[in-house]
């Protein structure tokens, strides 16, 4: 199989997911898509030097979240609008309750990146750490900080603990 034959067939069955994963690191669907396409346009130039029989899925995950990283850096030095753009459209995640994806849309990114990292990804808080580039205290802090927040805005009644975390201890 030739190697653009192969990044296609990767593009197209991993887009979805990837989409879903940037959607939760970012926050909003314009982010999730610029992302997802600076990580793709950045792995078809590498395609021949990634290890495809490994996961490359992974490997993407991890662009996605260095990306994002990135890109709130580079928000921290832009100048806010004087006026707000309208709302687009929000795109439902595939099994994931609308109030969570309000909810983690409001955390602070790093806290939001953090339980992106532990919940979907399944790092413990070292891998959540080297991720991130910041201490495992650090990491931990965002962690906990984020969960707490989320415990706020559940609904009553919810089983959030077990919804969010699948019974994972949030201690790493």
């Amino acid at each position: 199989m030739r190697r653009q034959d192969e990044f296609e067939g990767f593009v197209e069955a991993q887009l979805p997911g990837l989409l879903g994963y940037a959607r939760a690191l970012s926050g909003n669907d314009h982010d999730a898509w610029d992302l997802v396409q600076e990580c793709l346009v950045r792995m078809g130039a590498r395609w021949s030097r990634i290890d495809r029989d490994g996961n490359p899925a992974a490997y993407a995950r991890t662009a996605l979240v260095r990306l994002n990283i990135d890109r709130l850096r580079r928000r921290g030095r832009e100048r806010p609008m004087e006026l707000v753009p309208e709302a687009g459209v929000e795109h439902p995640v595939p099994g994931v309750d609308p109030w969570m994806l309000a909810a983690l849309r409001s955390l602070p990114p790093r806290q939001r990146t953090a339980l992106v990292l532990r919940y979907v990804d399944d790092l413990d808080l070292r891998g959540i750490a080297a991720a991130m580039g910041c201490s495992v205290g650090t990491a931990k802090s965002q962690v906990s900080r984020g969960l707490a927040a989320l415990r706020l805005r559940a609904p009553e009644g919810s089983s959030f603990a077990d919804h969010l975390t699948g019974g994972h201890d949030v201690r790493g």
